[in-house]
């Protein structure tokens, strides 16, 4: 698989992690779909684990996120796109910088700071968090964690390579 193919895949896979933010975009089919795609131009025994491994981890994140609070609750409860992308951006950076556990705390930093930064105190941004986790945002971090490992592992397969 060339270099060219391979950024493809990537940026398919950081799509699908986007599409996680985003109401109505199936972000974890684009993250699966680009894993299946680069197991199928590079037929490697990693590639094929990786692979049935993202497919694992999807289908029990489906099965964690039937018990949380439905996401179409989030909207209702006054999170907003920026909001999304703050935990998003909080997220991906703690999953690198403090390696996998890094992006749950990364997650909810991300919207204390919005929520701080938009309400002004620190007792109405942490109401806020508790609102939003309550209200949905528990499943968004369940699916964007569960696209994040699956990314995490592409890129030791891809490296590794």
């Amino acid at each position: 698989m060339g270099v060219s193919e391979l950024l493809l895949a990537g940026l398919i896979l950081v799509l699908g992690l986007c599409g996680v933010l985003v109401p109505g975009v199936p972000g974890s089919w684009l993250v699966w779909a680009g894993v299946l795609w680069w197991a199928l131009q590079d037929p490697r025994p990693a590639a094929w684990g990786v692979l049935v491994g993202a497919t694992a981890v999807l289908l029990l994140a489906q099965v964690v996120r039937w018990a949380l609070p439905p996401r179409r609750r989030l909207r209702a409860s006054g999170a907003t796109p920026r909001m999304e992308a703050y935990a998003g951006l909080g997220a991906f950076l703690g999953f690198f910088l403090l390696p996998v556990v890094g992006a749950i705390p990364g997650f909810m930093a991300g919207i204390y700071v919005h929520e701080r930064l938009r309400l002004g105190g620190h007792g109405e941004a942490m109401a806020a968090l508790r609102t939003t986790m309550r209200s949905g945002g528990s499943s968004v971090l369940t699916e964007f964690f569960a696209c994040l490992l699956i990314l995490g592992a592409w890129l030791v397969a891809v490296i590794r390579g």
